[in-house]
């Protein structure tokens, strides 16, 4: 299969399941900015792999930080794949019987994982400024995509049909990566940076 295909050369795209649209339509947006958002959680998990130590035994990626940690990530990327075919997918499309609609038990999920990883981290008192590890950082950045994914989709939903769980999702998701970076930030002992307001 060929990369180009030269179809979108006149500035339109092709949605799954039939017909086109312009590449700065509403829909393409949102399935854009979930793409950013999916690509920003990898280059978070190319950060934990990167500390070194092995934790293939522990039934994660060889040299990845944090099994658990990696494999909840590993999860939202997948997802996040099912959420762009959702989003790439008009309701009542006759490809839509062929891709899986986000639900309501996958922001579930989401609040389950912040759950156990809020379990091991100091409550949160004060603002703190993204940073400390490499992979905290990166998962605070793709927790800010995530927002502006979030933006896209609700411009969506306001002209068009979005499924009853794609909402919810990508609201948990950001909140879900917020939490992320904090536990990366703990796993790593790095502390965190409290926010401090220049008076």
């Amino acid at each position: 299969m060929k990369i180009y295909t030269r179809t979108g050369d006149d500035g339109t795209t092709g949605l799954f399941g039939g017909g086109r649209v312009g590449k700065d339509s509403p829909r393409v947006a949102a399935y854009g900015g979930v793409d950013e958002t999916n690509a920003a959680v990898g280059a978070a998990r190319a950060c934990g792999a990167n500390r070194g130590g092995s934790t293939e035994s522990r039934g994660g990626r060889p040299g990845s930080a944090d099994a658990d940690l990696d494999a909840d990530l590993q999860r939202v990327q997948n997802d996040l794949f099912d959420l762009g075919a959702d989003l790439a997918t008009p309701h009542g499309a006759k490809a839509e019987s062929s891709i899986r609609r986000i639900q309501p038990a996958d922001a579930e999920w989401l609040e389950q994982a912040i759950d156990r990883m809020e379990q091991e981290l100091p409550p949160l008192q004060e603002f703190v400024l993204p940073g400390g590890s490499p992979m905290s950082a990166a998962l605070h950045q793709a927790r800010a995509v995530c927002r502006r994914a979030e933006r896209d989709v609700v411009a969506l939903a306001e002209s068009e049909s979005v499924g009853a769980g794609v909402i919810a999702y990508i609201n948990r998701l950001s909140d879900f990566l917020f939490v992320a970076a904090r536990a990366a930030n703990q796993r790593a002992g790095s502390p965190e940076t409290r926010w401090t307001p220049r008076r």
